[in-house]
């Protein structure tokens, strides 16, 4: 054997070799859970294969990846007309996943361009309906407008539209202007009301305050002249319950006693009550009946 002869043969098996490493990686794939595999056989759709390891015929057998994870599209500020004529710039996300890898495939061949297509004209149609403040304070109305609109077109094409979230609306410039000027003078407002009412509570405290005081001052006084007037009832008891002890001749004495007082001040003039008489009858008796017994006992 020449040496041309076998340098012909060593790159035919090396060709061969290399066409069967080809051959390999041509009919030989492995997919992932999150992908699908969309084969065309001669032209012709046969479905979707994976995940795994997939087998195609060489030459024959041609496929398209498509991938199942949810993903998300970015429209661009797009300007719109409210139903009262103001232009406003609204931008906003549209989050879709593939749910049918075929029809995604073979029923559209520009997913994100027809989409953004599809979701501006939507959003010109929903807006056009919905007045300046309301699209300001409704975004949850248009964002559900949005997706129940856009997954109407794009369940034929085999995708779900999942979420619309609208980033940003901004109104025009006068709008604005005036949004700003209405939200000071709202904040204005909320404020002397806070203040209003903090001092109408303060105000209410106050005056419980003071209630609760004078209800505790007459409540203190109160039980003062009730322990004050037990406190006098039980002195005119026991005074009344001494003098039942006290005979005649003892109040006579106190009356004797006072008399000597009245004798010892300087005095020239002195008045005695009509009763004194009375009080002293104990003393002329008790005499009289001792001048009676002296005789007797002499005689």
């Amino acid at each position: 054997m020449t040496t041309q002869t076998f340098t012909f043969l060593t790159c035919v098996v090396f060709f061969f070799i290399v066409f069967a490493l080809l051959l390999l990686a041509m009919a030989i794939k492995i997919v992932r859970e999150y992908q699908r595999l969309v084969v065309f056989r001669l032209g012709k759709c046969v479905g979707a294969r994976g995940p795994g390891l997939v087998f195609l015929i060489p030459f024959i057998e041609t496929a398209t990846w498509v991938d199942l994870r949810e993903n998300f599209l970015e429209v661009p500020a797009q300007t719109t007309i409210t139903k009262d004529n103001a232009p406003i710039s609204v931008d906003f996300l549209i989050y879709w996943k593939v749910v049918d890898p075929v029809a995604s495939v073979v029923q559209v061949q520009n997913f994100a361009g027809a989409s953004q297509g599809i979701a501006t004209t939507t959003l010109r149609a929903v807006i056009g309906d919905i007045l300046l403040d309301d699209v300001l304070a409704q975004r949850e109305r248009i964002n559900t407008s949005l997706r129940t609109k856009l997954d109407e077109v794009t369940e034929r094409w085999g995708i779900k539209v999942t979420a619309v979230e609208i980033r940003e609306i901004l109104p025009p410039r006068d709008v604005q202007d005036a949004m700003t000027k209405q939200m000071s003078a709202e904040r204005s407002r909320r404020a002397v009301v806070t203040e209003a009412e903090g001092k109408k509570q303060a105000a209410i405290t106050v005056a419980e305050g003071e209630k609760q005081s004078a209800i505790l001052r007459a409540e203190g006084e109160k039980q003062a002249r009730i322990l004050q007037a037990e406190g006098y009832a039980q002195a005119l008891q026991q005074i009344f319950s001494a003098a039942k002890g006290i005979d005649a001749k003892t109040m006579s004495l106190q009356y004797l006693e006072t008399l000597k007082a009245l004798g010892a001040s300087p005095a020239t003039k002195f008045v005695f009550p009509a009763e004194f008489t009375n009080l002293l009858k104990p003393f002329i008796t008790y005499a009289a009946e001792t001048t009676e017994t002296k005789p007797t006992e002499s005689g």
